[in-house]
């Protein structure tokens, strides 16, 4: 299942991330983490040091062979430089599974080794000057949301995106490629401001979308997030000793996770589990198009001077079986 964080700067929404994944890697899940987000902070936080967090190479940067790899044989897409962030897949194209080796892992992803396990690991880039005037950030991110397009994944396989500060993925459909969004916010005015602009976009989409109150200190807290979030608030997660003694590069075993807080976590993953349940792969797909002709529309076909709603494959729909273990390209 894909999973995003999102949140206002400085929310937790990272160090929430991070122990989610952990919390996943303990339970034998397979995972996927995407760091999404313009400050890259998910690697230190999975316990990277600067030098290996450094050293993640770019998903922005291999652009040209993301493209190259999942337009696979497509007849509906001329050429790789013709594909945009929104490109869907259809006849032919190449799909991205979680469990499995391709030319897009091998150039993007690493492994890390976690306490109870490992993960695959990915991130965009970080934002750099020489971005300015040039290319937005969301060209960096549009990486990650054609991989996404692309990725089918089944039970107990999770992809999860540590998305960017504020509501800044409703620039693209990025937002409706998940099945369970958790929308960190710490107990203040300021803290749930995102909220209300994600509710709109998700209830439009059928998003489903759930609050984790953070940096709760009591029952004052959680009645003041119920009051302004209502039946979203999932769960509330206090402060913890284990993340301040991680923050200051002295971890401890993640066994030694607050009680409270790893009891939180699962109710992440029941919650994530949950919206799995219901995952219409039609809507999934049919919401995939809707943005990409959108954008195709409003600057894709100017900027690559091709019809790109003539990608559109009307009788693919991307789906579970896909996922299996030895299943073909779709066909």
């Amino acid at each position: 299942m894909k999973i995003a964080f999102v949140g206002k700067g400085g929310s937790g929404k990272t160090t929430l991330s991070s122990l989610f994944i952990r919390h996943l890697a303990a339970n034998e899940a397979h995972v996927v983490a995407v760091d999404a987000d313009i400050n890259q902070h998910l690697a230190a936080a999975l316990g990277l040091d600067e030098g290996e967090a450094a050293a993640l190479p770019a998903m922005g940067s291999q652009l040209p062979l993301i493209k190259e790899y999942l337009r696979g044989d497509n007849p509906r897409i001329t050429s790789a430089a013709t594909m945009i962030k929104t490109t869907p897949p259809g006849k032919g194209s190449r799909l991205l599974r979680v469990r499995e080796d391709n030319p897009v892992y091998d150039a993007c992803a690493r492994t890390v080794r976690l306490d109870d396990g490992e993960i695959r690991l990915m991130a965009t880039g970080p934002f750099t000057e020489s971005d300015l005037g040039v290319a937005c950030y969301h060209s960096k991110v549009g990486a990650v949301e054609l991989c996404l397009n692309h990725l089918v994944d089944g039970p107990d396989e999770y992809v999860v995106v540590d998305m960017t500060a504020g509501s800044d993925s409703f620039a693209s459909g990025m937002f409706t490629r998940f099945d369970m969004t958790f929308l960190v916010a710490e107990p203040t005015r300021k803290g749930v401001s995102v909220y209300r602009q994600y509710k709109e976009y998700a209830r439009d989409f059928g998003v489903a979308l759930k609050v984790v109150g953070n940096k709760v200190q009591g029952e004052d807290d959680l009645d003041f997030l119920r009051a302004e979030v209502g039946d979203d608030l999932l769960v509330g997660v206090g402060q913890s000793d284990w993340v301040r003694t991680m923050e200051k590069g002295r971890p401890a075993p993640f066994e030694l996770l607050e009680a409270d807080n790893r009891m939180a976590l699962q109710a992440l993953q029941n919650a994530a589990e949950d919206s799995y349940d219901l995952r219409d792969w039609e809507r999934y797909t049919r919401q995939m198009v809707h943005f990409h002709l959108k954008n195709a529309e409003s600057w894709g076909n100017e900027k690559t001077g091709a019809d790109l709603a003539a990608q559109v494959d009307p009788a693919f729909v991307l789906h579970e079986h896909h996922a299996e273990p030895g299943a073909r390209q779709p066909a």
